[in-house]
């Protein structure tokens, strides 16, 4: 029920982020740059994420991350206008690393297994009815001019998270299992925790479910990296299309992932995954194509990518984060959850750069490299077992 307190304001920032960075000097290749080092540091505070879920309760790390993460880092981005604050704001941005882990723990730990893809659903549409407050950043940039509006959604969205963080620590609740482990680490120092990672290490890698699942998700991670930061760019600096378009496109792909999550998900099998999974990674990858080939000035080009990657999300992201959690034991859930998100970056950092790269040659390039990643996710997705799902809770 609070995801749109920060679904709303980012959906409001999120399609001129970078055209924000790329106004102000910031160029396509130090954009990637930033992307690339952000994420080693993810890495870091993703596996200290782990260990402060299991320490200090879900509930308070989830606090401490949305908290410097958001909060802090929007403070930083508002008044950002040099490549150095973009780097320190998106380094503060880090922190929501260390939140990601005891948020999905917070999220799903009391709740049945079968539950789970209904689950994540649910929260998708609560992130997708904020980005029908999108266009309102597209009228106030038209309005005004870019830099001065995204400088008070920044702060806005400061202010959101502010709310967001002390509504968490009023009526949420600790969950059963992090209750748990708060009392088995009590008096375990940090350093002794880090260095249990390498028995978990070991059996993490001889669990063939769990490194298929990461593959995806890795997979996944990138392209969306990719399609965030170079989307805007590409549209309008290649395809020539107006800024005010920015707004609209998150709109299309809202109101296509809802219809299909409130019409057609609750009709699919909750525990089925392969089908699903391959053909949604099918559509990502017709919808990078048509992309790709977009002629300049083709609105309605951009819009058939739009709809077809939204029914591709809808059929594939409630689905790759409940794979991944019936795949690991729910009594390591918080440190497998942060060695796997910390994998998951670490894997994905020089990509950041890359996409930039790609981009300064031609901008059609970063779209051709997803086209590829979701034809090996496809794979994949075709040679996994279909997780079994237990009525027990998660």
């Amino acid at each position: 029920m609070i995801e749109p307190l920060w679904g709303i304001p980012y959906n409001l920032i999120s399609p001129f982020a970078t055209l924000y960075m790329y106004t102000q000097g910031i160029t396509d290749v130090q954009i990637g740059l930033i992307l690339s080092i952000t994420m080693v540091v993810q890495v870091l505070f993703s596996f200290f994420g782990g260990i402060l879920s299991d320490k200090l309760g879900r509930k308070a790390t989830t606090m401490m991350g949305d908290f410097f993460g958001w909060s802090l880092a929007c403070l930083v981005w508002a008044v950002s206008n040099n490549f150095w604050l973009f780097l320190i704001a998106a380094l503060l941005n880090c922190f929501e690393q260390i939140n990601q882990t005891a948020w999905y723990c917070l999220l799903i730990e009391d709740a049945r297994p079968k539950d789970l893809v209904g689950i994540y659903t649910w929260v998708n549409i609560g992130g997708l009815v904020a980005i029908f407050f999108a266009p309102l950043s597209g009228l106030f940039v038209s309005a005004y001019s870019m830099v001065p509006v995204i400088r008070v959604l920044y702060l806005l969205f400061a202010l959101t998270m502010l709310t967001k963080t002390f509504i968490t620590f009023r009526f949420c609740h600790e969950t059963k299992q992090g209750r748990i482990r708060r009392a088995e680490t009590k008096g375990v120092s940090v350093l002794h925790m880090l260095g249990e990672y390498r028995q978990l290490i070991p059996g993490l890698l001889k669990n063939r479910g769990v490194l298929k699942a990461v593959a995806v998700s890795v997979i996944l991670y990138i392209t969306n990296m990719v399609s965030t930061n170079f989307f805007g760019l590409y549209v309008t600096q290649r395809l020539g299309l107006s800024e005010n378009y920015l707004a609209l496109f998150p709109i299309l792909n809202a109101a296509v992932m809802i219809i299909f999550m409130v019409g057609i998900q609750h009709r699919m099998s909750a525990t089925k995954f392969r089908a699903p999974l391959w053909v949604g990674l099918a559509l990502y990858a017709v919808a990078a194509l048509v992309l790709i080939f977009s002629p300049a000035d083709s609105l309605g080009f951009v819009l058939l990518y739009v709809f077809v990657a939204a029914v591709a999300a809808a059929l594939v992201n409630p689905r790759k984060d409940a794979l991944l959690q019936l795949n690991i034991t729910a009594q390591e859930r918080a440190r497998l959850n942060a060695l796997i998100m910390a994998s998951t970056i670490a894997l994905s950092s020089p990509f950041g750069y890359l996409a930039g790269w790609l981009s300064s040659l031609d901008r059609r390039l970063p779209f051709v490299l997803t086209l590829l990643l979701f034809v090996t996710a496809m794979l994949i997705i075709g040679r996994i077992q279909e997780p079994q799902v237990s009525e027990e809770s998660a």
